[in-house]
């Protein structure tokens, strides 16, 4: 069987990635390009070593979460290949959970979706974030309010303020997740929000925003109007 060097040049997913970019390669070349050989023993290349890869974990989450022992089950990964899977995949799961940094600005809902996504998806508990803005709606600071399930015993427009008024914070963004992985809003979320509303009102703070993040899709109550 032929090596990848043996390909043409535009099929090669090394000489792809620098004439066309890294986003044009599918997750199977990337992998590929980690690996960097295949299987000298069956003479698999390291694309057919990356299609393995995949046929055995399903996608990239659940290789992402593999054991060291489990990708040496597979023909052709070693401690050595393993290690590398594992070390990128530590390296994506820090970038994604990068903390926020002073002076960080968000134009949408989106954006503050993409922040905290993989941060929030899978914990098994609801976790309620207050971003705290200055007059330019600049990050002050992020401040953890509540762990538990979101009520108002455990979310009280005292507890999330104090806070915000010691950092003399101008506006706030309130994000919490859904661990069942729907964000659609509970009745308990759109009470919440209309006290958090009100009480900022009065002590002249802006709420922009009560985002609720969910697996792999969110829902910003601001942009459902329901902050006006």
């Amino acid at each position: 069987m032929s090596g990848i060097k043996d390909w043409p040049e535009a099929d090669r997913p090394r000489e792809k990635l620098l004439s066309t970019g890294a986003a044009t390669l599918s997750d199977t070349e990337l992998l590929a390009l980690i690996l960097r050989t295949g299987n000298a023993n069956s003479g698999a290349s390291a694309l057919d070593l990356s299609r393995a890869v995949f046929a055995r974990f399903g996608s990239l989450r659940a290789l992402a979460a593999a054991s060291a022992s489990e990708l040496c089950e597979l023909a052709g990964i070693g401690p050595a290949k393993a290690a590398e899977i594992m070390a990128v995949s530590e390296l994506a799961r820090r970038f994604a959970t990068t903390a926020l940094a002073p002076g960080t600005r968000f134009s949408s809902s989106k954006e503050v979706f993409d922040h905290f996504h993989e941060r929030l998806r899978h914990r098994k508990k609801e976790v309620f974030l207050s971003l705290l803005l200055d007059s330019k709606n600049r990050v002050i600071r992020e401040v953890q309010v509540s762990e538990g399930s979101l009520n108002a015993s455990i979310v009280h427009p005292r507890e999330v303020f104090a806070p915000i008024i010691r950092e003399s914070a101008a506006a706030v963004l309130f994000v919490h997740n859904h661990p069942s992985g729907d964000p659609s809003p509970s009745r308990e979320d759109m009470e919440l929000t209309t006290r958090l509303r009100d009480a900022g009102s009065l002590m002249g703070v802006r709420v922009l925003d009560h985002i609720i993040i969910g697996s792999g899709s969110y829902t910003s109550l601001a942009d459902k109007g329901l902050l006006e």
